[in-house]
Formats: structure tokens, sequence, C-alpha cells
């Protein structure tokens, strides 16, 4: 579609809108852990569960929600997904137990992760495949300004106003962004009647995606890699908070810092494009992010670096997110229009299911130190960049084999 300027600015703050409903959700009450915990009368591990039970449910939420929006189109199912947030943003702020919370962050889950694949879907609906990485990289700057702003806001709000007020603000800020779309987001993608909801259909269309290679490489290694981000979210609130007794409002600023390695990388991706293709900016940043892990881990095990050597470090790993996570997801749902929907679900469920799986080895593996978080963070960045170089190979004897049937079929 043709637009103005004003336009593209607006459809991509909407978009990225969409986008952080999700991070903001997980980033705003990290630092308000040890006050939850106290009212609830629980432990800071078991509140880390309502971490983990939200991660699962963004994961089987974007199933749900993939075929819907190739069925009914963009807007009906995103309307309803952040309605069910809404409403279960409000039931968080007002539990009693810490059991009710793990729960209702589950269904908040469930109605937020829409903001996740419309999002995508609708970047592959209004732009062209060429400028589909550019895109996503302004994407995750809007996303990425989110882990500067909600854990600072939640540190204050916590002092302030208590935890509780963190999800109305939740509520109010899902409230907006579902008044913005239905007045200044296009339409993207139309209803199509052909697309059956019974479950073999539904099967069917993620069975074509996942068998398509180049979507089952790029997926499955950006899913890993961005498993980093969901190490860090778990464990940094008991690595900096409890190891290194730093306060609500300092932790939201470590935050916000560590958040800069992730916004200045994404907008040199932008630069980076001119020269250099997605496939290999991938494996830069991937190899970028092991070299600055065998640092990080030897520190933590020896002991050189205190609270600011780690955050030095911590930065330094994640300036690679920038160079993996867009290109990924670019790599990943370009070879799909009228499935869109469902590939960017699919990716999104590898995303937010490894994302639920890294956290959770968080919690069962802390022992009162960074080093659970920072050897998660190099497993992710090795296992991504070998799924990548298998991937990329397996992608390149197809596509020779399909180029010499071609030229044995001319020649008959």
């Amino acid at each position: 579609m043709t637009m103005t300027r004003k336009q593209h600015f607006i459809i991509i703050l909407i978009l990225g809108s969409l986008s952080t409903i999700s991070p903001f959700s997980i980033d705003m009450y990290l630092p308000s852990f040890i006050a939850i915990a106290k009212d609830l009368h629980s432990t800071v591990s078991k509140i880390q569960l309502s971490l983990t039970s939200y991660f699962i449910g963004i994961s089987i939420g974007q199933l749900i929600y993939g075929p819907l929006l190739d069925r009914f189109g963009r807007k009906l199912p995103l309307y309803a997904g952040l309605a069910v947030y809404v409403v279960a943003s409000l039931g968080c702020a007002f539990v009693q137990s810490v059991d009710v919370l793990i729960g209702m962050r589950f269904i908040q889950a469930l109605g937020g992760c829409v903001g996740l694949v419309a999002s995508r879907a609708l970047v592959r609906d209004i732009f062209p495949v060429s400028e589909t990485a550019k895109v996503f990289s302004l994407l995750m700057l809007v996303v990425a300004v989110s882990p500067m702003l909600a854990p600072t806001i939640g540190g204050y709000v916590t002092v302030a106003f208590g935890w509780h007020a963190i999800f109305i603000i939740l509520a109010v800020i899902a409230a907006f962004i579902l008044f913005a779309s239905y007045y200044a987001l296009p339409e993207g993608k139309k209803s199509d009647a052909s697309l059956s909801l019974q479950p073999k259909h539904i099967l069917s269309n993620f069975f074509k995606v996942f068998r398509q290679p180049q979507f089952l490489t790029y997926s499955i290694s950006g899913a890993i890699a961005s498993a980093v981000i969901y190490a860090y979210v778990s464990g940094s609130p008991d690595v900096f908070m409890d190891i290194y007794k730093v306060d609500e409002r300092f932790y939201g600023w470590i935050f916000a810092f560590i958040a800069i390695a992730i916004i200045g990388s994404n907008q040199l991706n932008r630069l980076f494009l001119k020269w250099f293709t997605s496939e290999q900016l991938m494996l830069y940043g991937l190899l970028w992010q092991i070299f600055v892990g065998i640092f990080l881990i030897a520190g933590v095990q020896y002991g050189w670096y205190g609270l600011y050597g780690i955050i030095a470090l911590i930065f330094l790993f994640m300036c690679g997110q920038g160079l993996t996570v867009p290109n990924a997801t670019a790599l990943s749902l370009a070879p799909f229009s009228k499935l869109a929907g469902s590939a960017s679900a699919l990716f999104g469920a590898f995303q937010l299911g490894c994302g639920a799986l890294v956290s959770a080895l968080v919690s069962i593996f802390h022992n009162q130190t960074a080093m659970p978080m920072v050897m998660l963070f190099q497993i992710c960045s090795i296992i991504s960049l070998l799924v990548l170089i298998a991937g990329t190979r397996a992608i390149k004897k197809i596509s020779k084999a399909k180029a010499n049937d071609r030229t044995v079929e001319l020649v008959m």
C-alpha cells in the first residue's frame, strides 16, 4: 500500500505498541517480585512461576490466534484478544493468593499475545518483502524501549502505590492500544472463508508452514537465540536484587541500561542491511554473543566482576540480539503470504516455548549465583548457531537439487 510518512510513522508506532504489550506485562512487574511475595505470603521463586505461566500462555495463545487471523482477518481476533487482556489484567490487580496470580497471568497472556501475532502478520500484509527486515528492526526499536521504561516505571509505581497499581496501568495501556488499532490501523488481509477452522485443516496449515525449510531453519534458530532475553528477564531480579542487593528503582535503571544494547544493535542492523544479508548478520550476531559469553561465564565462575562489571558484560552480550531476532523473523515469514498468520503464530510459539523452558530452567537451577543465567545465555547462542549452520546448508542443497531438476526438465 502507498502511504505518507505520517501514516508510515503511525502504523509503525501502533504495530510496535501491539508488540510491547507482552514485554510490558513481563518487565513492568519484575521490580515488585519481593513486594508481591511478601504481600501474598509466598517466595520470590514461587512468584517466578507467574512469569513462566505467562510465557506458556503466550506460546499456546499464538497457536490459537494464527488460524483465527488468517480466517477472520486481522482486526476481529485482535479486538477480542485485547479485551481479554484488559479483563485479566484487572483480575491480576486484585488476587489474594499466588496460585490465583499464576492462573490469571496465564489468561492475561492468552489475551495479550494477539498483539505479537497480529503485528508480525500485518507487517507481512502491509509492507513489501524487501522492506520487512527493516520494518521488523523498527518494531524491535519500539519493543526495546519497553525494557527501558517498564521496570523503571514498575519500580517507582511499586514504591509509591504498591504492586497492584502495575496491573491497573497495564489494563489502561491495552485499552488505549485497542482504541488506536480500531481507528488508525489498516485492515490488512481480509477474512478468508476458504480457510477452515477444523482442527484437521489448522494442523494441515501449520504443517505446510513447518515443512518449509527456510521457515524451519530461521524460526528455530531465532527462537533459541531469543530465549537469551527470557533467561535474563527471569534471572535478573534475583541476580541484581538478591545477590547484589540493589533496590527496585536501581534495578529498573539497570534494566533500562541493558535495553540500550538491544536498541542500538537494532538500529545498526538497519544500517548493516545495506551491505550484508540478513543471513550474514544473524551469523555475526551469534558469533559475537558466544565470544562475549566466554568472558561472562569465566568472570562469574572466578569472581572477576563486581556489580558494574557483570552489567557491562551483559550489555555487550545483548548487543548481538539486534542482529539475530529481527533478521530471523523476516527470513521466517518471507516465504508466506496467505498463511502469514499461521507462520507468525508458529514462530511465536517456538519463541515463547523456548522462553518458557529457559525461564523455568533459571528457577530450577537457582543456586544463589549468576551462573545459571549466564550459562543459559551461552547454551542458547551455541545451539542457535548450530541450527543456523545446519539449516542453511540444507536449504542450499535443496535449492541446488531443485535447480538441477528444472534444468533436466528443460533439456527433456
